[in-house]
């Protein structure tokens, strides 16, 4: 893509924003109705695909332009973000780590949004110590495969054709991560409980959340599921027992993803934030000319750019094919933090108001605090950077 389209494909992206996910947002309130038309304008606009190849349906992009898109859909809706980012961490993972077969096959749905999808690591007694999973496959007699367990904070859920979910296959394997595969699990979109080739796998949870209301997440049981070994991601002889490695790798994508969504939030929070300031007057003039107001607003404005130029710089290691785990920590870090604080101090802009349903900062304040523990909490991405900077 040359980078007038790119520039293009921004601008049309912008202009969807502004005309249909920012109106249905906030149109949506405390609902949890799926926006299937918010959904389907993304499909449109090929972003289930961003930086899916083209030879598979993709756009293509370089992780730049792809974080640039994110951050603009999240500035929109952090749902509808939500919606993106998990289906985005398992297109990477299929292109990563996923046979050729596996990839003519899915690859193109996955790319156009026809199938969407999930990634499922945590369990509910485990987060970020994923080497405590318990939810297991074992071989049967006729070679399939069985899967018995529970996982939990699945985005998508609900919705996905696939959940790409990391089980244990081989529990005595030491160290834990080695005996860790990642299975491709299909299952019937919307249905709660599966049957036929689908039985064994049930929705045991649609999680009632206090912000980030418009995308489902979920538990997900796994009860006698069977499926063949062509769902081992990578299939079999090349995938068993790699699961760990490759799900964390993909994860570095991931940061990044979310840092974006997290300055895309910060972005809605500061413009409702100036638009606040201009409008409401006290003591005989707009409260933006108060000098508290402006210092307020100068460091939103400051940390945001911050926020956003930590990103953009760990999505250009990626494009020049360098690890970046060091990059994308750092910016998910900050960009949580700036998420956060900004929503935060937009919301004491707004006074009394901000506490009322029909002022946007109320639904953003609560969909900021979504993003905190997204791809890591900041423990964890504190404890990458700091093993980077020692080693």
């Amino acid at each position: 893509m040359t980078e007038a389209e790119k520039d293009a494909l921004l601008d049309a992206v912008r202009t969807f924003v502004n005309d249909e996910v920012l109106p249905a947002a906030q149109a949506a309130g405390d609902s949890t109705a799926f926006p299937e038309n918010v959904v389907n304008g993304m499909r449109k606009l090929g972003l289930f695909g961003t930086f899916v190849p083209a030879e598979f349906g993709g756009l293509g992009l370089d992780m730049q332009t792809h974080a640039k898109v994110m951050e603009e859909i999240a500035r929109g809706w952090i749902s509808m973000a939500g919606v993106l980012n998990p289906h985005h961490l398992c297109c990477k993972l299929m292109m990563q780590s996923g046979s050729r077969e596996q990839k003519e096959s899915l690859l193109p749905r996955m790319a156009s949004g026809e199938y969407r999808c999930a990634f499922s690591l945590t369990e509910p007694h485990t987060g970020s110590d994923v080497q405590a999973i318990t939810t297991s496959a074992s071989r049967a007699e006729d070679g399939s495969w069985v899967l018995t367990g529970r996982k939990r904070w699945i985005t998508n859920g609900l919705a996905a054709r696939f959940i790409f979910a990391l089980v244990k296959t081989d529990p005595d394997a030491k160290p834990a991560h080695r005996g860790m595969t990642c299975f491709i699990i299909e299952k019937e979109p919307w249905a709660m409980t599966g049957n036929g080739r689908f039985a064994g796998v049930a929705i045991g949870e649609n999680i009632d959340k206090m912000g980030d209301r418009g995308v489902e997440t979920t538990d997900l049981v796994l009860d006698g599921y069977r499926c063949s070994g062509d769902r081992i991601l990578g299939a079999e002889a090349e995938g068993l027992g790699k699961g760990f490695t490759q799900m964390i790798a993909a994860m570095e994508t991931g940061r990044v993803g979310a840092s974006a969504l997290c300055v895309g939030v910060a972005q809605r929070c500061f413009e409702v934030a100036v638009d606040y300031a201009r409008k409401r007057h006290t003591f005989g003039k707009p409260i933006a000319e108060h000098q508290a107001v402006q210092f307020k607003l100068a460091e939103m404005a400051t940390s945001i750019r911050a926020a956003r130029l930590l990103t953009q710089d760990a999505a250009r290691m990626k494009d020049e094919g360098r690890r970046a785990d060091l990059e994308a920590g750092m910016a998910k870090l900050f960009a949580t933090e700036t998420a956060r604080k900004v929503a935060q101090d937009s919301f004491d802009i707004h006074g009394a108001n901000g506490y009322a349903k029909d002022h946007e900062i109320e639904r953003l304040l609560r969909d900021a605090l979504s993003l905190v523990s997204a791809e890591g909490p900041a423990e964890i991405q504190k404890l990458i950077i700091g093993r980077a900077v020692t080693a």
